[in-house]
């Protein structure tokens, strides 16, 4: 299917790995120049940023500065961007229970996971609106739908982003810019599978291998694995494109039949 997204602009935060840099990756091969936001630049990042296609930018983007100062070098670049793509986000399992999270947990999680989608699409909007024209894509959860004590912050943050999207999508939907949100279950990245990622976290709580973990949440699954980062960047990269125009408002969950409600 062609997308024809060759020739737009987009700007993705949390760009430097996993399911960020496998839509950076898929925005490039189809011919969009991307402005890449994440701390660390270097890596699979800083190769694609020397093919030209690529404008990787060092930013915090759980600060209040971080995703303006973004946007601005993605105007600076490239022009006007014609696509958002908020997936920064964090986790950190909450072993300890409800109890152990802090204020300063609380806030760590919601301006990393919720206030960084709300600000980088602020700063966006006044350029998308200028044409009358734009797609927000925003990286929720399945944990949205699926609250979990263990992840009990990360949970409402993503909840709060559903919730936000589709009331950003009415006000916007009438000048031209679609709002939708794509929500994963577990997918293959370091943040379920790297050393100090969700599985390790788990099972060092709870005396288990980091593989024995893994393989009891996949078997949650009905497909009995995990998402793959590019099964996430397709469905983003069509929701980006004129293929789904009339779109909008809208959560698609890619979780392999984990969630089983209707």
């Amino acid at each position: 299917m062609e997308l024809k997204l060759q020739g737009r602009t987009a700007v993705v935060t949390g760009a430097s790995k996993g399911i960020g840099l496998a839509i950076t990756k898929a925005l490039v091969a189809e011919g969009v120049r991307v402005t890449a936001g994440a701390r660390h630049t270097g890596g699979e990042l800083a190769d694609l940023a020397r093919t030209g296609s690529v404008q990787a930018v060092e930013v915090d983007l759980g600060t209040p500065e971080g995703p303006a100062a973004l946007v601005e070098a993605a105007a600076s670049a490239f022009g006007p961007p014609d696509i958002l793509v908020n997936n920064v986000g964090a986790v950190r399992p909450r072993t300890d229970g409800f109890s152990s999270v802090t204020d300063q947990d609380w806030t760590t999680t919601l301006d990393i996971n919720f206030l960084a989608s709300v600000r980088a699409t602020r700063e966006v909007l006044p350029l998308m609106l200028q044409h009358a024209a734009g797609s927000i894509i925003t990286v929720a959860s399945v944990n949205a739908r699926l609250p979990d004590p263990l992840v009990i912050d990360y949970s409402a943050a993503k909840a709060a982003l559903l919730s936000f999207s589709k009331s950003l999508s009415k006000e916007l939907g009438p000048r031209g810019i679609r709002v939708n949100t794509v929500s994963p279950g577990p997918v293959a990245t370091d943040l379920w599978l790297g050393k100090d990622g969700v599985a390790a976290t788990v099972g060092q709580a709870g005396g288990l291998a980091a593989d024995a973990v893994t393989e009891r949440v996949a078997r949650g699954a009905v497909t009995g694995r995990f998402t793959r980062p590019q099964e996430v960047a397709d469905l983003v990269l069509l929701l980006a494109s004129d293929r789904t125009a009339n779109v909008t408002g809208s959560d698609f969950v890619i979780d392999g039949g984990l969630i089983t409600t209707v």
